[in-house]
């Protein structure tokens, strides 16, 4: 089926009980970028992915060890995703290290790093990409609770993981954090999740500037609609059935539609960006 035919209408209405979500139980599975092929732009360089193991995360890694990279993957408990995303890292001829742990600890990120240099000694792209969202439709129900732990899960982490890595990175090294198109237009119901987006790009642009002395470069991606295993274990069924309908494109997109921002704003191609966020979100008109 050609890519822009893709679950138009909407796709088979599903739930998941646990966020992040398991991708291997979606059904249509999400599209990875299996068939990219890539030219040697990352080639030997070392790339640290949280939220690794599925999703947006799974379809950076591929294409990255695609492009010759190096892969660290963080991810939360999500074993089979986390083994299957090693697998197909590890056809292309890189090594593949995976590290569990919960990135909303402080000690997790300081742990990523360690191993990382253990096993690699260098650290050359860091893709801030776990997060969580929590639907609530009354602004009151947030409990202090859901909004703590967003904010430790999908903001904190771009904070301490690029302090801990930030001795080892270089001229040349990049950061890459992922926003989303809620930091823009907001979410009603995603009240807490939208706050650390728009959190995420401030974070993004002023780093950037702090360090671009060093020839480090910061930027971030913002995307729509994406089909992750979080629309699942977010969203009650009747609305995943919808998901993404109300774009421009009428469809959610794929994670293998963003690998190409990814790729830019890691390698080479992309050495007179910093600070800047790239718009993946089914044509909705964003102020960037």
């Amino acid at each position: 089926m050609d890519i822009n035919e893709q679950q138009k209408g909407g796709q088979p209405a599903q739930t998941q009980s646990n966020q992040p979500g398991i991708e291997s139980i979606m059904k249509p599975r999400p599209l990875q970028p299996i068939d990219y092929i890539g030219s040697g732009k990352l080639k030997n360089r070392v790339a640290i992915i949280t939220g690794g193991d599925s999703g947006i995360g799974r379809a950076v890694a591929i294409a990255y060890a695609k492009e010759g990279a190096h892969i660290v993957i963080n991810y939360l408990e999500e074993h089979e995703d986390a083994n299957e995303t090693k697998k197909l890292v590890e056809q292309e001829k890189v090594k593949c290290l995976l590290v569990v742990g919960d990135i909303s600890k402080e000690e997790t990120s300081k742990k990523i790093v360690d191993q990382t240099m253990q096993e690699f000694g260098s650290i050359d792209i860091i893709v801030n990409n776990a997060a969580v969202q929590y639907l609530v439709k009354n602004f009151t129900d947030i409990t202090s609770e859901q909004w703590h732990k967003t904010f430790a899960t999908n903001i904190d982490p771009a904070f301490y993981l690029s302090k801990y890595a930030m001795p080892h990175l270089k001229e040349g090294s990049s950061i890459i954090t992922t926003t989303s198109v809620t930091a823009y237009k907001g979410n009603e119901q995603l009240i807490d999740y939208s706050a650390t987006k728009g959190a995420i790009v401030g974070f993004t642009r002023a780093l950037a500037q702090n360090v671009a002395g060093k020839g480090i470069r910061v930027n971030m991606v913002a995307p729509g609609p994406i089909w992750t295993p979080l629309i699942p274990s977010t969203f009650d069924a009747q609305q995943v059935a919808v998901f993404g309908v109300d774009t421009p494109m009428k469809r959610p997109g794929q994670p293998r539609e963003l690998v190409g921002a990814y790729v830019l704003l890691a390698s080479d191609e992309g050495t007179y960006m910093t600070g800047q966020c790239i718009h993946v979100n089914g044509g909705a008109i964003m102020n960037s």
